[in-house]
């Protein structure tokens, strides 16, 4: 399937939406896999460890994204007024050897996780700038599967 992902197209066989730890995520992190779940009408996986949605479809996919983005402006919003900014980004992480499998012998793959940032302060106040990364929740596009190892 082919997608639109903050303005790159990607060509995938299909993404996936993880929650690690679900104990230890975050409520934002639970917030963010819920509604991508809630959005993709699609079952989940549930291991002791992970949860994950596997969408194929673009249309499922575009959904989702809207979903965390909803999410994440509301999480912004949730600030207003109270002297804190709130700013969010992508982080995009992968690694492949020659033949295009990552560190396991996997087909290489891109994964997509968010960093948040909370700024503190106000006018007689120094500026405290704090970065989180959501490290319990994350979106995994899939390469192609080429039978070359």
């Amino acid at each position: 399937m082919r997608i639109d992902f903050c303005g790159l197209t990607l060509e995938t066989p299909r993404i996936t939406v993880s929650l690690w730890s679900p104990w230890r995520a975050s409520a934002l992190e639970h917030r963010l896999f819920e509604m991508v779940r809630t959005h993709s009408r699609l079952a989940q996986e549930q291991d002791a460890d992970e949860w994950r949605i596997h969408l194929e479809d673009p249309r499922t996919w575009r959904a989702a994204q809207q979903a965390i983005v909803r999410v994440l402006k509301g999480w912004q919003e949730e600030a207003a007024g109270s002297g804190e900014r709130r700013s969010w980004r992508w982080l995009f992480e992968g690694d492949s050897d020659l033949h295009g499998y990552d560190h396991l012998g996997e087909p290489a793959t891109l994964w997509g996780f968010l960093r948040v940032t909370v700024e503190r302060g106000g006018p007689d106040e120094p500026e405290k700038v704090e970065d989180v990364d959501l490290e319990g929740f994350g979106v995994r596009f899939w390469g192609e599967k080429t039978g070359v190892n």
